[in-house]
């Protein structure tokens, strides 16, 4: 693992924020370890994400996965953003410790929520709307 990366991924946090009027969100609570995951996408007509960002409750592997993801995400159209793949991420990384390599799955679950809502053509919610499901 590129620690420095992982350390700069974490302090900068990149795509860290709530996204005003979205095309889409999504959102992934992980019950093994309470933490939740939405993703915020801004989709132009030819169904590029042109903006992506992400709000997590997470430990640092879960900001810098997400941030790794926005960073993967942008510019690709929601077809090519639904083939990110954990083994991308990991890459990006230069690999995972081995107790968290769940973080990418988990991370990549909520982005393919956003794209599925997208498709679908499900109203984008926020963070506050999100929690507010888990009570």
């Amino acid at each position: 693992m590129d620690f420095p990366k992982f350390q700069q991924l974490v302090t900068d946090r990149t795509g860290f924020a709530q996204m005003s009027d979205p095309t889409a969100t999504g959102e992934y609570f992980s019950d093994s370890c309470g933490d939740m995951y939405t993703f915020y996408l801004k989709i132009d007509e030819s169904a590029r994400i042109v903006d992506i960002s992400y709000f997590t409750t997470g430990c640092g592997f879960g900001v810098a996965t997400a941030a790794i993801v926005t960073q993967l995400a942008k510019g690709k159209t929601v077809d090519e953003a639904s083939n990110i793949s954990t083994e991308d991420i990991e890459a990006y990384l230069g690999g995972y410790p081995e107790r968290k390599k769940d973080y990418p799955v988990r991370v990549l679950e909520a982005l393919n929520v956003a794209i599925g809502n997208y498709k679908s053509s499900a109203r984008p919610t926020t963070a506050a709307e999100s929690f507010a499901k888990l009570n």
